[in-house]
């Protein structure tokens, strides 16, 4: 009884370090606060009336202004009608109407006796639907997980907060970002596997060959990222961000970093598959050779490799579809569209991550090998014919 409270306890305990050390990173400051406005008021506003005589219409774009009457829903100003201006700029993928009932997040400027001056309703409301599908998320996960799926989230919510609180801010103060981010993920991959895992021989053995696979890909990124010539302003935002005042930073270190931190989710899974199988065959099979236990990791990996690399292509090809689509109308042909420095760039995220997760799955089965097999366990000879 003993022997089986004692790993529970110390499963436990890792998740509270854990959750404690999620808490620290949710508080820890930015240094990039200050640049939020301090005179401005954020909250939630029902659309009462709209004035659409301003609007212009040219085919499929709009410009103009939309005068909107807003009804406020929280806030210092809660219960308030203020009447706000929404400036459409021509662009599809920016631009939004407002119709009365729909919600709106209001951004509201004061003055310095605390009174509004401008009213932006910004964007529809989504917060709260964004709220919902998580708490959904969450409940799901944890109904069919119980514990596990307890600590799975835990792992979510890590994940998160390391890359919006340590990842970015690290970024745009400047550090290099194949260095810093090759040591997050190694973080999270550790704090990930054991969470889930447990602080066992089986986690030691996916940290590594994770780790292992994440260090190919970066390796791979660097050497390819030149060799095709791309650049980091291929990426969404890369140049406002660089006229924001951070045009010192390195955008294609910042690509190169996104590459490899782009596939560790997937490379982590895979060694978890692998080590997690050898973990059981080992257990059950005591009298295992380091060779046949290798040679089974090795199957292990060749068996879901494959569908692992089909899911990259799909998850990258899935966010460019339009792209795809708009050269296929036109009639450009294939040569062009994969020169086109957008799909090059989306070729060489899908391959080189692909090069992590093939490389992951040996990788974990040599570790495995070494670390799994009981010790003095004998190295099969060849079976004679």
């Amino acid at each position: 009884m003993n022997s089986l409270k004692r790993p529970i306890h110390r499963d436990a305990l890792l998740a509270l370090v854990f959750l404690v050390l999620s808490v620290g990173i949710y508080f820890l400051p930015t240094g990039f606060e200050a640049n939020i406005q301090s005179n401005a008021v954020r909250c939630r506003g029902r659309v009462v009336s709209v004035d659409d005589s301003q609007i212009q219409q040219m085919g499929m774009v709009k410009s103009g202004d939309q005068g909107v009457v807003l009804r406020l829903l929280d806030g210092p100003f809660e219960g308030r009608m203020i009447q706000g201006s929404n400036p459409l700029l021509g662009q599809m993928d920016r631009d939004k109407i407002f119709r009365p009932g729909d919600d709106a997040l209001v951004v509201l400027s004061l003055d310095e006796n605390g009174e509004i001056i401008f009213v932006n309703p910004q964007a529809h409301y989504r917060l709260g639907l964004e709220a919902l599908l998580l708490s959904l998320f969450a409940l799901l996960l944890i109904a069919y997980g119980g514990w596990t799926g307890i600590k799975s989230l835990l792992s979510f919510l890590l994940a998160a907060l390391v890359l919006w609180k340590l990842l970015v801010p690290a970024l745009l103060k400047g550090w290099h970002p194949v260095f810093i981010s090759l040591g997050l993920v190694a973080f999270l991959s550790a704090a990930i596997i054991f969470l889930v895992a447990g602080l066992n021989r089986k986690g030691l053995v996916a940290f590594l060959g994770a780790f292992l696979g994440v260090l190919t890909s970066c390796a791979m990124a660097v050497i390819f990222t030149q060799a095709f010539h791309i650049h980091g302003a291929v990426m969404p935002f890369a140049e406002t961000l660089l006229y924001s005042g951070f045009g010192h930073l390195n955008l294609s270190q910042v690509y190169i970093a996104a590459v490899f931190i782009a596939s560790s989710g997937a490379v982590m899974d895979l060694a978890m598959d692998v080590a997690a199988s050898m973990n059981e065959l080992a257990a059950q099979h005591p009298d295992i050779g380091r060779r046949a236990l290798v040679q089974s990791g090795f199957n292990v990996g060749r068996a879901v490799v494959g569908t692992m690399t089909t899911t990259l292509l799909l998850a990258y090809s899935g966010g460019y579809i339009t792209l795809l689509m708009a050269f296929m109308a036109q009639g450009v042909p294939l040569v062009n569209t994969f020169n086109f420095i957008y799909v090059a760039a989306e070729i060489l995220k899908t391959i080189v991550g692909s090069f992590g997760l093939v490389t992951v799955a040996p990788f974990t089965a040599l570790v495995g090998g070494l670390i799994l097999a009981p010790a003095g366990a004998p190295v099969p000879l060849a079976k004679k014919r």
